[in-house]
């Protein structure tokens, strides 16, 4: 596709457009409900950790040279082996205490992470089995790069296993094979806020497991929780084939950019070579700010953070509760995330905030952006498939950001725009 100049775009660029998430971040309004920005970050512990680094660069310049400078492709050596104590100790996976840390790979956000596994492991015409809705940073880069998309239904306790055997078998009649990927959000998923129980990972697993498929577990939200969680699906994994498990530092940390993952190691190798050529390296400067951090303070930081973030959920879900109109809402136990979806099924919730909430300083994500612009679901009695839609009766409302008074405050003035408007 060429423009007005000659130049030459790729096909892709015609169908698909920039993230609604990101397209949100333009606007600025004082009931802020859209992309999921934590408001809650130790920022007392970073400029103190910021702090005695400096004296110490001044102290050894020879530090202060390496920390500037280039660095391996998939991380430092001693990040690595802090975040593998780490998943090892608080998230159970099964790590070795020696060599354990060369499974963990450091990328820049677990955006990087997603896109590179799909860019090593999507050819045209594969197959991913998705939750519907599902994460939008995953859905658009799986199209971008020829994935046929499968969306299975979920409900208040996640993605739905039963569907999910049923998905494979209809791609196996559909398009002649076993689908590829299989992507799941456990813990306070985004967009809906649902955590899966400890007999579906178990089942998703096993799934997997029989079909020989790779399961991507993307555990962005796994400490941020207010009560504790089965452990994660890679616990399962107990000879490091079948799971690629993602966390990011932009949940638990602060937004500094930087992934971290345990691969199958032949998954490993190719995607951070994928990475070499996507950035280089990732700062090490960044990655001694966050070693300090997961070695000495996450745990109090979290501590003091988990109450907060409750206190803005349940602001939240109680002004929801008294002023929406009909509808159904989720109830996580975590995440940033609280998802709606309206009873009248003709509900346009992007047209309505375009309309409607923008103009009241209210800004949410329409629901619509998290199904596959190009797709299929499940047929209503499961056998085959058909093209996927967008529910746009929907809407995700992130409250990690504004304190509970706004919350509070915000909600309700939705919460009456809707019943008046809608």
């Amino acid at each position: 596709m060429a423009d007005d100049q000659g130049y030459s775009f790729s096909s892709w660029t015609s169908f698909i457009e920039e993230s609604q998430i990101r397209a949100l971040l333009k606007y600025k309004v004082h009931y802020y409900f859209a992309g999921g920005k934590p408001g809650i970050m130790p920022t007392d512990i970073f400029a103190q950790i910021m702090q005695d680094l400096g004296a110490k660069y001044k102290e050894d310049p020879k530090l202060a040279l390496e920390d500037f400078n280039y660095g391996p492709t998939g991380g430092q050596p001693w990040f690595r082996k802090t975040l593998a104590k780490r998943l090892r100790d608080v998230r159970s996976i099964p790590i070795d205490r020696e060599t354990g840390w060369e499974n963990v790979s450091i990328t820049t956000g677990s955006q990087q992470a997603l896109y590179a596994l799909l860019d090593t492991l999507i050819d045209p015409g594969d197959v991913i089995i998705t939750p519907s809705p599902a994460y939008l940073g995953f859905l658009v880069p799986a199209v971008k790069l020829g994935a046929r998309v499968i969306s299975v239904p979920t409900d208040l306790d996640g993605m739905i296993p039963e569907y999910v055997e049923k998905a494979i078998h209809a791609s196996k009649v559909k398009f002649g094979k076993i689908p590829d990927l299989v992507y799941v959000v456990p813990d306070s998923d985004n967009p809906k806020g649902t955590t899966l129980p400890q007999n579906r990972r178990q089942a998703l697993f096993d799934m997997c497991e029989s079909h020989n498929i790779l399961l991507i577990e993307d555990s962005a939200y796994a400490e941020i929780q207010f009560k504790k969680n089965p452990k994660p699906i890679k616990v399962l994994d107990k000879e490091n084939h079948r799971v690629a498990y993602l966390g990011t530092t932009s949940k638990e940390a602060a937004v500094l950019r930087v992934g971290y993952s345990v691969l199958p190691t032949h998954v490993r190798d190719q995607v951070l070579k994928d990475k070499g050529h996507l950035d280089l390296c990732t700062s090490s400067l960044v990655q001694r700010i966050l070693d300090e951090y997961y070695r000495n303070h996450i745990d109090e930081a979290m501590r003091k953070a988990m109450p907060l973030y409750k206190a803005r959920y349940e602001a939240m879900a109680k002004a929801m509760d008294a002023s929406f109109p009909e509808g159904e809402r989720t109830h996580p136990t975590g995440g940033f995330f609280i998802w709606w979806k309206s009873a009248k099924e003709d509900f346009d919730s992007s047209a309505f905030m375009e309309e409607v909430a923008i103009p009241n300083e209210v800004l949410y994500v329409p629901g619509g952006a998290f199904y596959p612009i190009v797709g299929h679901k499940l047929t209503e009695n499961g056998t085959d498939l058909e093209p996927s839609k967008p529910e746009h009766n929907t809407m995700r409302l992130g409250f990690s950001y504004r304190s509970p008074e706004i919350i509070s405050e915000g909600v309700e003035l939705l919460g009456n725009l809707l019943s008046e408007k809608q």
